[in-house]
């Protein structure tokens, strides 16, 4: 018998080496990039993802109504580079292992997830601000410096209060005011 014979009828035996997707699960890899999820608790609205973005799938916009962020993916847009990620300064993306993005035809200019991310009142004044990230606030400020609310303050609030706390323990070179 010639070795073509041996090696159909062995495979005729042996049964499919395919997966059965899409009629059943198939093998995922850990590390697949798939489609990006976004936490918008961990969110500070920097910009980041937007800027790098190598689809120009990220979309981040205030809200008509004024009360916080609209953060948008466009997962027709998005070619799962893990940019976006890498740059995060607050883990706030993460792109999961979920590779289905079929969709119908006419959902092509509506397959968007979208998260809100809304705004709360400054401490001090206020006014409407995205509060810092505790991870980020501890590595901008230590843990002692968190402690006097800089997280819950506004940009111009956070700057006042640090320069106040300066201005107390004196210069930051040689200990004189100038």
């Amino acid at each position: 018998m010639s070795s073509f014979l041996k090696i159909a009828l062995k495979n005729l035996f042996k049964g499919p080496s395919t997966d059965k997707y899409p009629f059943g699960e198939t093998f995922v890899p850990e590390k697949l990039r798939g489609k990006i999820r976004h936490n918008p608790k961990a969110c500070m609205a920097c910009h980041m993802c937007e800027h790098v973005c190598a689809g120009g799938a990220i979309r981040i916009k205030e809200a008509e109504d004024g009360s916080g962020i609209d953060f948008m993916v466009w997962h027709n847009s998005c070619a799962f580079c893990g940019l976006c990620e890498h740059y995060c300064p607050t883990g706030a993306i993460h792109l999961t292992n979920d590779y289905h993005t079929a969709h119908l035809q006419e959902e092509k200019y509506s397959y968007v997830e979208s998260s809100f991310i809304k705004y709360e009142p400054c401490s001090c004044c206020a006014e409407p601000m995205i509060p810092l990230v505790p991870e980020f606030s501890e590595v901008v400020y230590g843990k002692q410096e968190d402690a006097k609310g800089l997280s819950k303050m506004c940009e111009k609030c956070r700057r006042k209060a640090v320069g106040k706390a300066i201005w107390k323990a004196g210069s930051l070179c040689d200990g004189t005011r100038s």
